[in-house]
């Protein structure tokens, strides 16, 4: 069925100015040597969301967050009371969002790097944010040590082969998490080992969450990294 709003009219795109949030711990200077660890936030959070998350880690390291260009109030219903949340696409123009959101991260981190962060980086997402744990990983400037992703899956849109350029993956899930089910999980991890990834599997009794028991998983699996 053809879209009434659309069906007279030409859709047009041009590129325009956004400006993008980053958070930086307020202590990451001081780690300018160590591991950077970058976060990206799921559907309806903010950097704040990732940075905390991060912030559970234990270890010395450089710690930022990477806020969605796309802001929103969150609905009354779910508990926003007009509290803001972020999403990085729709299904709407999605391949340039994708660009969009590339783009960004790559200023982003480009950013972190002028301040002297030098250590190896390390992308971090949960949930919405796991796709763009990936893209990053794949299509960004930088390419990471290392990837750490939670309650998300692989973007379908990869070739089999593009995944072999992924870095060591540390993959976690809940046992009670409804939408990154077992089942996504396993196909996930077909995936990623067919391309050789090498992948750490991390299970925790909980739901849709970045469960405590994930920032313990992470602390090891980044002391094993960098032995």
């Amino acid at each position: 069925m053809t879209d009434s709003s659309t069906a007279e009219a030409l859709v047009l795109h041009r590129p325009t100015t956004v400006r993008g949030r980053l958070l930086l711990a307020a202590d990451a200077e001081e780690h300018r040597h160590a591991p950077l660890l970058v976060g990206f936030h799921g559907y309806g959070q903010r950097a704040e969301d990732a940075l905390a998350a991060l912030a559970g880690i234990d270890g010395a390291y450089a710690r930022a967050a990477v806020q969605a260009l796309h802001p929103f109030y969150l609905p009354r219903r779910e508990g926003g009371q007009g509290r803001v949340g972020a999403s990085w696409m729709t299904k709407e123009d999605r391949g340039l969002a994708v660009e969009d959101n590339i783009a960004w991260v790559d200023q982003a981190i480009g950013a972190l790097r002028e301040r002297g962060l030098s250590g190896p980086l390390v992308v971090s997402g949960f949930s919405q944010g796991v796709a763009m744990t990936y893209r990053a990983a794949l299509l960004g400037a930088e390419k990471p040590a290392g990837a750490l992703v939670l309650a998300g899956d692989v973007p379908p849109d990869f070739p089999q082969a593009e995944l072999r350029r992924l870095p060591p993956v540390l993959l976690c899930r809940g046992l009670q998490d409804a939408w990154y089910t077992e089942e996504k999980m396993e196909a996930d991890l077909q995936r990623l080992r067919a391309a050789e990834v090498e992948v750490t599997e991390h299970i925790f009794d909980g739901p849709h969450i970045w469960d405590p028991s994930v920032s313990v998983a992470a602390a090891r699996w980044l002391r094993e990294l960098g032995s």
